[in-house]
């Protein structure tokens, strides 16, 4: 196996923990803007370090206060917000693990992550979310793993204000005490998967997971990550990468807001105007389809515009990466970022200039388009069981269609069936009381199984191809990676989720919803009704033939055998609240495919029925020409007999002819041999008179012409004479004399 590595730039001090970056930033005599607070749409107020500092530690101090002991788990549920991260710092400094668990997530499922993890006292951000808890520990109580939890405090009925006061009640020294007794190899957060494919699993990450990992992303990423730039959080801070990007941000002196709410997410962009943002491709994908909407609801030259200059974007942003771009070219561009391009930069807040993107791959056509924007999208790829990142993109140098090298400190290779395995800084070695799921992640050397299809090209950079379990395996035996088709149907404006199928199954076929924010413009645009509802919308020839054409377009990006020949458009959407989504907008496959199967059924019953009598149809068929074959062959044979008979009675004729012709030619033969010889003996006795005439007649005399014949005759005659004389033997000298 080739083993591709990136060496570790810097390793933290073992002693360290989380807090230590807070503590540098509060002796930092600048005092550094560390966030933006939002008080009030479009009002952000700062946070230097010393005021977030006073924040964080008399929250520890009230929860210690409270009877939190080092060592011990609080969960954290809300939606992003700026008072998640005082909670997640206070946690440690009160020397506690923190447990988040996702706003979105059923009462089931918060049950398992409070349970599991021994969670022993929660924060939550309102009283709906306080009646979830209570629902998750009421479900604990009926299994074997019940709740623990002895505190529930309630951001918006004031609870941090509450503990804060108590700080009085903890001294400083008692507060570094317990700040300081962890590690880098203590656990700093139990973070549980999304459990897409099965029961969540909790990683504990360590201290020194995040501190390595930051450390040494911020050199790998210098261009990004540094006080010149600034971001807004508004993915879940429950998911592991918006967690280590808040880590990474922090480390790196990099300013920070929160938008709790992605339907204000627009006007918070304009007034924060951020420089960098954490995206999963479902942002971008939204961002483009709205674009393309409007431009098709402005009529046929703005939607002509914006396509062509989607055109001249991708085109600029290949050229550009390559390190040349022709004049006529970067004249288009030039023209089209005052027409397009600008617009949507000011739509981003005007000043946006990187974005990574994580949680899925981001298209190749979307990354060309946002370059052209004036956006370079960094794309990493990680797993909570790395802590996020293990290989990121970088701004230089800038390439797309490859995630990049690995993060400093990392290493990988690619098994014989194409997995990736990985290790590396920030890489758990274990699960969290969980020694079965341990044992077939985990290789003994230590090696964690992704479960990702990837490949490396010879410069170290990591792509990943597919996510092995979601492979598709046909009847036919046919691997197929889902993602290319799926992503192409999402680009639609028209398509919110789209879900290859086919295990085991003659064909591919794909369940794909209509996008309910976009769908009155998109119905408008098809000349239909904009009050259409959504299962009307799915029936309608005309949304049908729409998607059709889309299912044709992402049909010419794959093979034939992985191409999509049903599709059924569902009656509703797929969302996170109803369980059908993960909060990084992955799909729930199994559950998709369960609660929906009449879609799966009808499909493959259609076709089933459609192929049976197909097939009975050629079956019939087939006996129809094996008769008309046979009554064929049976006319061929009697005609071929006539012919031979004809062909032999004809042959037999052109024998009796030969013959008779052969015996004409024999006789004429002998007949033209004999008549040489009576013409010779003719012509000797011509001779001999004529000579006998001559001597007597007057010399002076002139002899009368001969005629031709008797020229001829007489020279035969000569030519003759002269043959045997040539021929008889020669007389000796005595015979002379």
């Amino acid at each position: 196996m080739k083993v591709f590595s990136t060496p570790a730039e810097v390793i933290v001090d073992p002693s360290l923990n989380l807090t230590s970056i807070v503590e540098r930033h509060r002796a930092d005599s600048s005092n550094p803007v560390l966030y933006r607070r939002q008080m009030s749409p479009g009002n952000w107020q700062p946070v230097r370090a010393q005021q977030f500092y006073q924040m964080v530690t008399d929250l520890a101090k009230g929860m210690i206060a409270a009877g939190i002991r080092p060592g011990d788990r609080v969960g954290i549920m809300s939606r992003t917000r700026f008072e998640w991260t005082v909670i997640d710092f206070a946690i440690w400094y009160a020397g506690a693990v923190s447990v988040p668990v996702y706003e979105t997530n059923a009462a089931a499922q918060a049950a398992w992550a409070l349970s599991h993890s021994e969670a022993v006292a929660i924060f939550v951000e309102d009283e709906k979310l306080l009646n979830r808890v209570a629902e998750a520990e009421e479900y604990a109580a009926s299994t074997s793993e019940p709740c623990q939890l002895k505190h529930r405090w309630v951001i918006e009925n004031g609870d941090l204000d509450t503990l804060s006061a108590r700080a009085s009640e903890v001294n400083d020294e008692q507060l570094e005490q317990v700040r300081s007794a962890a590690g880098c190899d203590d656990i700093a957060t139990i973070v549980y998967t999304s459990g897409t494919t099965g029961r969540p699993k909790g990683c504990a990450l360590t201290h020194g997971h995040f501190l390595n990992l930051s450390a040494n992303t911020k050199l790998a990423e210098a261009e990004i990550a540094n006080p010149r730039n600034s971001s807004i959080l508004f993915l879940p801070l429950a998911h592991v990468l918006a967690r280590l990007i808040q880590v990474l941000a922090l480390d790196a002196g990099l300013v920070i807001g929160h938008s709790p709410n992605i339907k204000n997410l627009a006007a918070d962009l304009d007034s924060f105007k951020p420089t960098m943002l954490l995206v999963v491709p479902r942002v971008f994908e939204k961002v483009y389809e709205g674009a393309m909407a409007k431009a098709a609801k402005g009529g046929k030259f703005n939607k002509a515009l914006f396509e062509r200059s989607t055109d001249i974007a991708v085109r600029w942003s290949q050229a550009k990466v390559e390190g040349r771009v022709p004049l006529k070219l970067a004249a288009q561009y030039a023209l089209y970022d005052k027409l397009v391009y600008s617009k949507l930069r000011a739509a981003l807040g005007g000043e946006l200039r990187y974005a990574v993107s994580g949680g899925g791959p981001l298209g190749e056509h979307l990354a060309h388009f946002f370059h052209a924007v004036g956006v370079q999208v960094v794309e990493g790829y990680g797993l909570t069981e790395t802590c996020a990142p293990i290989a990121a993109g970088r701004i230089n140098p800038y390439q797309i269609g490859m995630i990049g090298p690995l993060i400093p400190g990392s290493e990988g290779y690619i098994a014989e069936d194409g997995e990736l395995l990985v290790r590396g800084v920030g890489v758990i070695s274990s699960y969290y009381k969980n020694p079965e799921e341990d044992a077939q992640a985990f290789t003994e050397d230590g090696w964690f199984r992704t479960g990702d299809l990837a490949r490396f090209d010879e410069r170290g950079y990591l792509k990943i191809v597919g996510r092995k379990k979601e492979i598709i395996v046909t009847a036919g035996g046919k691997n197929v990676i889902p993602g290319i088709a799926e992503t192409h149907l999402r680009t639609s404006p028209l398509v919110s989720q789209a879900m290859l199928i086919g295990d085991e199954k003659p064909f591919i076929a794909a369940l794909v919803t209509l996008d309910p924010d976009t769908l009155p413009e998109q119905l408008e645009h098809l000349g239909l009704p904009r009050s259409l509802s959504i299962p009307e919308a799915a029936v309608h020839p005309a949304v049908r033939a729409a998607i059709q054409k889309l299912v044709d377009e992402a049909n010419q990006l794959v093979s034939r055998a992985e191409g999509i020949r049903e599709f059924r458009i569902m009656n509703r959407d797929l969302t996170e609240a109803d369980g059908y989504l993960t909060p990084s907008q992955k799909l729930r496959r199994a559950k998709i495919l369960q609660d929906f199967s009449s879609y799966v059924d009808e499909m493959y019953g259609k076709v089933s029925d459609s192929t049976s009598d197909s097939l009975a149809r050629l079956q019939e068929y087939a006996a129809e020409q094996s008769e008309k074959f046979a009554e064929l062959r049976e006319q061929a044979a009697e005609r071929l007999h006539e012919y031979a008979d004809h062909q032999a009675e004809r042959l037999a004729e052109l024998r009796e002819q030969a013959a008779e012709k052969f015996e004409e030619l024999r006789e004429q033969t002998a007949e033209m041999m004999q008549k040489p010889h009576e013409e010779k003996d003719k012509d000797s006795s011509a001779e001999d008179s004529s000579a006998e005439d001559s001597s007597t007649e007057d010399s002076s005399a002139a002899a009368p012409a001969k005629k031709p014949a008797e020229k001829t005759a007489e020279k035969t005659a000569q030519t003759e004479k002269k043959t045997v004389a040539e021929q008889s033997p020669q007389k000796s000298e005595g015979d002379k004399a």
